[in-house]
């Protein structure tokens, strides 16, 4: 039992901060036109993190990174992932074109792998904390501690597609949806040029 809240207040702990990822998700919550066509986003991003502490988990990745062209290779593709999706939010006017900015399943699925596995602070972190903190565990307990880290992991990714939608049931002028949409674009341009300026 204290691997399993072990496993839930580290998941917590890394995935609550404002990220690219999150801010992604509970967009999408926002500006689908149903709960349930912002499903796409929500279930990627969690398939994504699963496999992400999963690799944690088991050290494959660490294998991965000591490549030093493959890291470089994935913060490039990564950065530009970061200032198309920028570009794309930036655009979109929720307060003009109602559901219209709404993404497709193919884009919400595209967007939400990029802004999971191709952000190499969300691997660095998912291997450093989790990857690290598994390491005091084993057999019975160790898959305790994972199934808590990926457990938190999809209920979020739901919680924020429902935080989004009620959201836009709040605002139905769509004006507080286009700030956000501003703001998340900014957000999404400095990380982008952090991970940059990482490379430079």
């Amino acid at each position: 039992m204290e691997a399993f809240l072990h496993g839930v207040i580290l998941a917590f702990g890394l995935i609550l901060p404002l990220g690219v990822q999150n801010v992604f998700v509970f967009s999408q919550g926002a500006t689908q036109p149903h709960l349930v066509r912002a499903l796409p986003a929500s279930i990627t991003a969690s398939i994504c993190d699963t496999l992400l502490i999963l690799l944690a988990v088991f050290g494959l990745s660490i294998v991965v990174l000591q490549f030093e062209w493959l890291r470089i290779a994935l913060m490039s593709v990564g950065i530009l992932f970061l200032l198309y999706m920028g570009y794309s939010i930036w655009r979109s006017n929720p307060a003009s074109t109602g559901n219209n900015e709404a993404l497709p399943v193919k884009k919400q699925i595209l967007f939400a792998v990029s802004v999971s596995l191709l952000n190499p602070h969300a691997i660095l972190d998912t291997i450093g904390v989790i990857g690290t903190s598994a390491l005091k565990y084993s057999g019975t307990e160790q898959m305790l501690f994972t199934a808590a880290c990926v457990l938190i992991s999809w209920l979020w990714f739901f919680g924020l597609i429902i935080a989004g939608a009620s959201l836009k049931r709040l605002d139905s002028s769509g004006k507080l949806m286009n700030i956000f949409n501003k703001c998340s674009a900014i957000f999404i341009w400095a990380t982008a040029l952090y991970l940059l300026s990482g490379l430079l």
